[in-house]
């Protein structure tokens, strides 16, 4: 059982890098809109950074993408406020504000209204179950050491210009905080997948210059179950983003399951480091299917980043 005081505002380190996120994302099926959104605090750079965006039906993407000015460790930025209502359960995710609009080449401006209330479906689930090696901990520092995640339903409403929808949809919230450098791995993988109330998955792997981290776990059956290893096999587009994607993962009793992707929609993100570095991530909602004895279909986020 994780002990509740993991759900809050963490002391920051000296680390200059430092950073404590939080994430949310859900797909809902019925509107075939997609939303992802993520917080970030860095007190020590004197930054406060956000994202949030909308692959919707048409096609046609809704979004905003900033770094501010430091103003407190509240969870609120340019219209954007996350509200934990209770702990490890419960938040509330509203915006009130204008965002970019795109369509294919041409570009606009929409009004976006939303209030979302995001309810935890899984015990929330901490990476340290899965990473338990020295070198493995030591790997992932630069990335975020301490990471939580967990499953759960966002419902409420949701406005872009004159169109009003009903948000009904399954997704994950992460939580992490430590150390953030978005241009230290060579690349990493972060997937999540909800196939019902009770029964999704999250895998991440992470390719550093001198090794690779693996994690993640399955829910199933009222359980998270750690996963320790995961082999994947990738198709691109020729823009460089992943159309497809084959894994092989395995839990920590060495039970293996084979799934396969297909990616539906993408927003393309980049991330600015020193001394000239960048990355580029490719956020794409996914479609998945476990190679098991139902006919189930999951969707979920499949999120790459490339070291550029």
């Amino acid at each position: 059982m994780i002990p509740v005081e993991t759900d809050i505002i963490h002391d920051k380190s000296e680390q200059k890098n430092w950073n404590e996120s939080f994430y949310f994302s859900f797909y809902d099926r019925g509107n075939d809109i997609c939303g992802f959104m993520r917080l970030g605090l860095k007190p020590n750079k004197n930054e406060k950074s956000l994202f949030c965006f909308f692959m919707m039906p048409d096609g046609s993407m809704v979004g905003t993408k900033e770094d501010i000015e430091f103003d407190g460790n509240e969870l609120t930025a340019k219209g954007l406020t996350l509200t934990k209502v209770e702990d490890e359960k419960v938040w509330n995710l509203k915006f009130d504000g204008e965002m970019s609009s795109k369509k294919k080449d041409e570009a606009a401006t929409a009004k976006v209204a939303f209030d979302l209330r995001f309810e935890a479906l899984n015990p929330m689930f901490n990476y340290r179950d899965c990473v338990t090696t020295g070198d493995k901990e030591d790997l992932s520092k630069a990335v975020c050491s301490e990471h939580l995640e967990q499953m759960g339903k966002a419902l409420g409403q949701l406005t872009i210009d004159d169109k009003e929808y009903y948000i009904k949809g399954l997704g994950e919230r992460d939580h992490s905080w430590g150390e953030r450098d978005w241009t230290a791995p060579r690349a990493w993988v972060w997937l999540t997948c909800q196939f019902n109330d009770g029964y999704g998955f999250n895998i991440t792997k992470l390719y550093m210059d001198k090794g690779e981290v693996d994690a993640g776990f399955l829910y199933i059956d009222g359980e998270n179950i750690p996963i320790v290893k995961a082999d994947f096999a990738t198709e691109y587009d020729a823009d460089g983003s992943p159309s497809e994607l084959y894994m092989a993962f395995y839990d920590k009793d060495g039970v293996v399951y084979g799934a396969k992707g297909v990616m539906k929609k993408k927003i393309v993100i980049e991330f600015k480091g020193e001394d000239n570095r960048g990355s580029i991530m490719f956020e794409n909602l996914a479609r998945f299917k476990v190679d098991d004895d139902t006919d189930e279909i999951g969707y979920g986020i499949a999120e790459f980043l490339f070291r550029k």
